[in-house]
């Protein structure tokens, strides 16, 4: 599953000037990253209390969780871990395109 992401690449361009954006782009990019975060560590935080419960029955959640319980526990079915290397790598983006967007272009 590693391999779905390039993080510490993106780390090394943006370190070696090769990754650059103009700064609006940049600001742009890393605010959609940082919303894609903030929803997989709710979305970990959700399958994580779900998984505590004793017995597991949505009819027992209040309403407004049970889609957040339902769409959590899918994704960790169809892609076990996923989240847990989402919240690993999504900082490295978002750190390499703040560093991409401060760096002068190489000419």
């Amino acid at each position: 599953m590693s391999g779905d992401f390039a993080g510490d690449l993106f780390l090394t361009l943006a370190a070696e000037g090769r990754l650059v954006l103009d700064p609006v782009s940049a600001d742009e990019v890393v605010a959609g990253l940082e919303r894609t975060l903030a929803l997989v560590r709710s979305r970990l935080r959700i399958l994580r209390l779900w998984e505590q419960l004793p017995v597991q029955r949505l009819d027992e959640l209040p309403a407004e969780l049970r889609q957040d319980v339902v769409d959590a526990v899918f994704v960790d079915q169809l892609t076990p871990g996923r989240l847990e290397r989402a919240v690993v790598e999504l900082p490295k983006y978002i750190e390499a395109l703040r560093s991409a967007g401060r760096l002068p272009p190489v000419v």
